[in-house]
């Protein structure tokens, strides 16, 4: 039988529920604190193998409120890292998507296990579509700021969760200090899975995004209500809708994230470093 989703439950606290997850996390490591929390998104798992110490390796269905992910290129295990710096670096793989039907609850509970694990850094990478046509494939880029089009939010009730500095001037001036020619832009969030039509992405382009993608937004939000510290980079795998004629799909995806993967392996691993020692 499918496990039973715990947000299924509106009564149901999804912030005890990250606690019972970063609980049972404790449990299986012995580790007490995870300093941050990184999530590999297409394009990015080969960094594992450079970031230091893979110590506890963790099924996402034995954890409350994780699933394995339904789609290809991700990753369905949690994994405990003991990074080349000494510090604690929590992986998470099987987040979830507005796309998978299980709700924004779902969605947001990667970032709050992590909080719950007392991460002070919430580091995600993503595959986007590049709506400026000077982003080749392949291009890494920081995110600067983000439209979020999915039109939901995690935050639950009355708590008016400041974005200003939604993802950390200061952590993106630490990944420039390892790489002084990242790019970075505005990425747009969409709910998905369809692709977006060339008039969305014309539309975007003048709200001021760069980039666009379907998934990042609703995590951030979440670590911002946490009171975590965001770093986002997304690697550039396809030009969107529109900016191109090549027609999009999932396969195109995957493939230009495996031919970057060696590059953007080693610049993940260094910026998380990086950002290890200045916590």
């Amino acid at each position: 039988m499918p496990r039973a989703n715990p947000f299924d439950d509106p009564r149901t606290s999804p912030i005890d529920v990250a606690r019972e997850a970063a609980e049972r996390i404790r449990a299986i490591t012995g580790v007490e604190t995870h300093e941050i929390a990184l999530v590999l998104g297409s394009g990015w798992a080969a960094a594992v193998e450079h970031l230091g110490e893979v110590t506890h390796e963790i099924p996402a269905r034995e954890l409350p409120g994780f699933v394995a992910p339904t789609v290809p290129g991700h990753v369905a295990t949690i994994r405990s890292v003991r990074g080349r710096t000494g510090a604690r670096i929590l992986l998470l793989g099987a987040r979830s998507h507005l796309y998978d039907g299980r709700g924004v609850r779902a969605v947001a509970h990667g970032a709050r296990v992590a909080a719950a694990c007392g991460a002070k850094a919430f580091v995600m990478t993503n595959a986007s579509g590049g709506i400026r046509p000077d982003w080749k494939p392949g291009t890494p880029v920081l995110i600067s700021d983000h439209i979020n089009f999915t039109a939901t939010s995690p935050v639950e009730g009355a708590n008016f969760v400041d974005m200003g500095d939604a993802y950390s001037r200061r952590l993106r001036d630490i990944a420039r200090q390892v790489d002084a020619t990242l790019d970075e832009g505005v990425y747009i969030g969409f709910r998905g899975p369809q692709y977006e039509t060339p008039a969305e992405i014309r539309a975007a382009r003048s709200m001021g995004a760069d980039l666009v993608g379907m998934s990042t937004v609703i995590d951030c939000i979440a670590a911002r209500e946490a009171g975590l510290d965001v770093l986002a980079l997304a690697l550039i795998t396809n030009h969107a809708a529109g900016v191109s004629d090549e027609p999009l799909t999932h396969d195109a995806v995957l493939a230009a994230g495996e031919a970057a993967e060696p590059r953007m392996a080693k610049l993940l691993a260094d910026i998380v470093d990086a950002v290890a020692k200045e916590l």
